[in-house]
């Protein structure tokens, strides 16, 4: 990891909900200062996939849970699409707070720079050594530089699953809330195929068979 971090009461982190304390406390880059709160991952302690998107929304802001807005049940469709169960995945965030800017009473997204980026990756790195999946999934580009350290392209890296230092199948590939954006419905549907497609590439690199459909 980059430095270090505990739980507030100064114990080493073993757990999830320790982890969750430990965020809820970060002051390590502004952003706490505008959020209502840090949104930790959510999943099963030991997960196959973790998937990270780049920062909470409005509503899981309010929420204080990762994946609550329309982006998360675009996500939660396509996993079921892709064959991947819901209970296999953690789901979580590159940066734990909202940044955003005010439009009159709206808060609008504003996504992270390179710097808030690197000060929040200690918390992911804390998520990934404990539930130590098989296959990482990002979701969009502040979620793959996260991981990788770099810049990347989307369109460059997706469908195409890579190793990561420790031995982690990585996939790339937009997220959710990209295909919101999209106004034509043919090029909706279009993008929400690719979307599965990759997410069903994570799957298969992972070994995992299908999930059956409910």
């Amino acid at each position: 990891m980059d430095d270090h971090v505990d739980q507030p009461n100064g114990k080493p982190i073993t757990s999830l909900p320790a982890l969750a304390a430990a965020e809820s406390e970060c002051h390590r880059c502004p952003l706490y200062r505008d959020a209502t709160r840090a949104v930790p991952g959510e999943g099963p302690a030991k997960a196959d996939f973790m998937l990270v998107g780049e920062q909470p929304g409005d509503k899981e802001d309010l929420a204080g849970k990762p994946f609550v807005g329309p982006a998360g049940r675009i996500l939660d469709s396509a996993l079921k699409d892709a064959g991947i169960a819901r209970e296999d995945t953690f789901v979580t965030n590159a940066v734990k707070h909202f940044k955003h800017e005010m439009r009159g009473k709206r808060r609008l997204h504003k996504r992270p720079n390179n710097y808030e980026i690197e000060r929040c990756k200690v918390w992911l790195e804390h998520e990934r050594d404990l539930v130590k999946p098989s296959t990482i999934i990002a979701l969009g580009a502040t979620a793959a530089r996260s991981l990788t350290g770099k810049t990347v392209t989307i369109a460059k890296m997706r469908h195409t699953p890579v190793d990561l230092a420790d031995g982690t199948k990585l996939v790339v590939t937009v997220h959710p809330s990209a295909l919101l954006r999209i106004e034509d419905d043919n090029d909706k549907r279009a993008a929400y195929r690719d979307f599965v497609a990759d997410l069903k590439a994570a799957r298969i690199a992972s070994g995992k068979a299908a999930a059956p459909k409910r």
